[in-house]
């Protein structure tokens, strides 16, 4: 089949290349040149995708990125993979709009349309199956297929990758399901049909806000445990020795990424705009985790305060970038966020981060340096904000004079953990 992957960032890329494994011949089309220009070089910006795999799927003729609309024409089958941020607090679905435009222009009777981007339940067939039906002058069910799968990329996770990882699929009839299911059949070990667009938007989003929930739990207790005089890390470690009925969650620095910063509002907004009430397990856990990047800052300062030094002009070296270990994703990282505080207030911040390319936007003031023993004694203060596995711990602790820990990974008696 003729297979349109409309975005190819973390959620769109690889998708598009497993599409291209089985054999489909497969349009990543992308409105960013740069992208489309990198990919066609074989140039791989998707840490789940190695350029290796990149390079066999364009030198077979299976794969092609393209920013001209014009190339999504003649598709079977129609992937939306883009970007759903907030704008305001209130979902900002523009760029679900302009896919549906534009696969509109070349929707034919038979073919199938896939929504995948993270939205609230309802956009499938309010939204997104409207535009798609003004647009071609077809009708959804009838002439022809459409349905919705949440992604469940997992940047950096090398056990369950896009094909080990249960897919979710729906279908605004049965034979949209059949439609959406046959063709991610093809693509992954399982998939799990659903009802409706609605169930499978849902689906989504209790994902996200499950977690977004919990991590604020741990993220509370963290901060509680601390003033009395408890170690919240063997207290987790030991309830999580219970066979059945507790999941372990630990505290961090903040969440960060397109989920569980973003994903949760989606719900809460909607619950508010159709039924006038407050998420309130949403609106609290926002609370918590947004403002842990100042409480990890308080606890810089603190520290500094205690060996009679002023944040101002002091230097801070910070571990980590990206928002989860072992990838460059620094989406939404509260390591940024850490940065800019400390910047602001006068710090002379350093920051290391093998896996996040110098490209990626952060803070011009912030320096990227390497963690050499000369950067780790110099600090004033070094902070571990996200624990990737190339960072030498034993190193870190020997030179550095004080460690503010916030993934529990290191001990000593200059290391002080979240």
């Amino acid at each position: 089949m003729r297979v349109v992957v409309v975005g190819q960032g973390y959620v769109g890329l690889p998708l598009a290349i497993r599409a291209a494994e089985v054999g489909h011949q497969v349009i990543g089309y992308d409105v960013d040149a740069r992208r489309v220009k990198s990919l066609a070089a074989g140039e791989s910006y998707v840490e789940d995708v190695s350029c290796e795999r990149l390079a066999r799927a364009l030198e077979r003729g299976t794969y092609r990125a393209s920013e001209l609309a014009r190339d999504c024409g003649g598709f079977d089958v129609a992937v939306v993979t883009v970007p759903t941020p907030l704008q305001d607090g209130a979902p900002d679905l523009r760029y679900i709009e302009e896919s549906a435009h534009t696969l509109a222009r070349f929707l034919r009777p038979g073919a199938t349309v896939i929504l995948e981007s993270t939205t609230y339940p309802g956009t499938t067939e309010e939204l997104f199956a409207p535009i798609l039906e003004d647009g071609s002058g077809l009708t959804a069910g009838a002439d022809f297929h459409l349905g919705y799968s949440p992604e469940r990329i997992d940047p950096g996770n090398t056990v369950w990758g896009f094909q080990q990882t249960p897919k979710v699929v729906s279908g605004v009839d049965a034979a949209s399901l059949k439609a959406v299911e046959a063709f991610y059949g093809q693509l992954v070990d399982t998939t799990v049909p659903v009802r409706s667009p609605k169930e499978a938007e849902l689906a989504k989003l209790l994902e996200n806000t499950f977690r977004h929930v919990n991590i604020a739990l741990v993220n509370e207790i963290a901060m509680f445990a601390r003033h009395l005089d408890i170690d919240v890390w063997q207290s987790i470690e030991a309830a999580s020795s219970k066979p059945f009925g507790f999941m372990k969650f630990t505290p961090g620095p903040g969440v960060g990424g397109h989920c569980l910063p973003i994903d949760p509002s989606y719900l809460n907004w909607r619950v508010q705009r159709e039924l006038g009430q407050n998420f309130r397990f949403v609106e609290l856990a926002n609370d918590i985790n947004n403002h842990m990047p100042e409480y990890v800052t308080r606890r810089v300062i603190d520290a500094l305060n205690a060996r009679r030094r002023s944040v101002n002009g002091s230097r801070v070296l910070l571990l980590g970038l990206a928002y989860k270990k072992n990838t460059g994703d620094a989406r939404e990282s509260p390591a940024v966020r850490i940065a800019q505080l400390l910047l602001d207030m006068g710090a002379k911040v350093r920051a290391v981060d093998p896996h996040v390319v110098e490209s990626v936007k952060v803070d011009a003031r912030l320096a990227r340096v390497e963690a050499t023993r000369k950067e780790l004694a110099a600090a004033d203060v070094v902070v571990l904000l996200t624990d990737h596995d190339s960072f030498d711990y034993q190193m870190i602790t020997e030179h550095a004079s004080f460690v503010l820990d916030t993934r529990n990974r290191m001990t000593g008696p200059k290391v002080e953990v979240l």
